[in-house]
């Protein structure tokens, strides 16, 4: 099942959870299901190897995994990504999603309620292996007067912890996403900049789209067309985007709270509306995304547009100057990720503005 087809999600990075300081029973009982989740995937783990000389294995798995298997000899031997035991296992894990994340945000904000690990620093939600768990996590939040919403995870890095398997969750996708979706996480392990995001999505993002492209050549395959689910999935993005900036700007007036409220109501009906005139004049009525627009929007639902793609074409611009030399372009990546957070925005900007 490609992107368009599934409700909005957001990857997780998960760290080693065994060697994380305990300060709270509630932080005991989180950290003791993160841990019992990860070692239960990894527990189920079996080599691709194996999988595909197994003959009681349906033909299509096969298929899917000798496709994923070729991604990732590609991902090291071409895109400079790390060669190890990453994606040469699979699990099935027996449900649809390898996680499901809470994002949380005050009613008249679009700053997400950051939750922080000593590893992977300070990110934009919390992650849950249960539906339920994540739930029971957004009502408390929500009985805090955050507004929530909860989406599936279809993959995860754990940042070269562990040995990432190849998951049930992630072969639905087509052979485009599927193997995007190993760059992604593989980006990951080679550069991760703690508490930054929007760096290190906006980075993965980019090295999934070029990856993809250069993968798409060497099998002798043409671009892909303009109009694909990428390309529709971008033009969603951008109406959201331009939604999540009129309203910072509502945000940052001084309206009372019940005139804010009506504004913002109103501006997520012109979100709706916005989306209906795209979906039906240039996607042919298209009802990808109909699903998402359908529910409940709110301040958390809008969060993970604003973390994937802030710096994709800052990244793009920096691959192009480094002459499209993988290895230069991880080694500046790198260096602007050194910087402090402030630095590190204006590297950024300046080279989206000259992309």
């Amino acid at each position: 099942m490609s992107k368009r087809n599934r409700s909005r999600s957001a990857r997780a990075l998960v760290g080693a959870f065994a060697a994380l300081p305990l300060a709270a029973c509630s932080t005991i009982g989180y950290y003791g299901h993160l841990a019992h989740g990860e070692l239960s995937l990894l527990a189920a783990r079996r080599p691709v190897a194996r999988v595909l000389e197994d003959p009681s294995v349906d033909a299509g798995l096969k298929t899917r995994l000798a496709l994923a298997e070729q991604a990732r000899a590609f991902a090291s031997d071409r895109l400079g990504l790390p060669r190890n035991a990453s994606y040469t296992t699979y699990a099935d894990l027996k449900r649809p999603y390898a996680m499901w994340n809470v994002f949380a945000a005050p009613e008249f904000s679009l700053e997400p309620a950051r939750q922080c690990f000593p590893i992977a620093g300070c990110v934009a939600y919390r992650g849950f292996y249960d539906r339920g768990r994540a739930e029971t996590a957004a009502a408390k939040l929500r009985a805090q007067g955050l507004e929530t919403w909860i989406g599936g995870v279809p993959a995860y890095s754990t940042l070269g912890w562990f040995s990432d398997p190849l998951l049930n969750t992630m072969l639905r996708w087509d052979d485009d996403e599927l193997a995007g979706t190993i760059f992604h996480e593989l980006a990951h392990q080679r550069l991760y900049v703690k508490g930054d995001t929007e760096f290190n999505e906006s980075y993965a993002t980019f090295v999934q789209r070029e990856g993809v492209r250069q993968w798409r050549a060497a099998r002798g395959l043409p671009p892909a067309a303009a109009d694909t689910a990428q390309a529709r999935e971008d033009a969603f993005d951008a109406l959201v985007l331009a939604a999540r900036a009129r309203l910072e700007t509502l945000y940052a007036s001084n309206l009372a709270a019940d005139l804010m409220r009506a504004r913002k109501h109103e501006e997520f009906e012109r979100l709706r509306a916005d989306y209906r005139h795209l979906r039906d004049t240039q996607w042919h009525g298209d009802r990808a995304y109909d699903a998402w627009m359908d529910t409940e929007i709110n301040n958390a639902k809008l969060l993970p547009f604003g973390l994937y793609h802030r710096w994709v074409g800052a990244f793009a611009a920096l691959y192009k100057t480094c002459n499209g030399d993988w290895a230069r372009f991880y080694a500046e990546a790198a260096r602007i990720g050194r910087l402090d957070a402030a630095e590190r925005a204006r590297a950024l900007a300046a080279l989206e503005a000259v992309r």
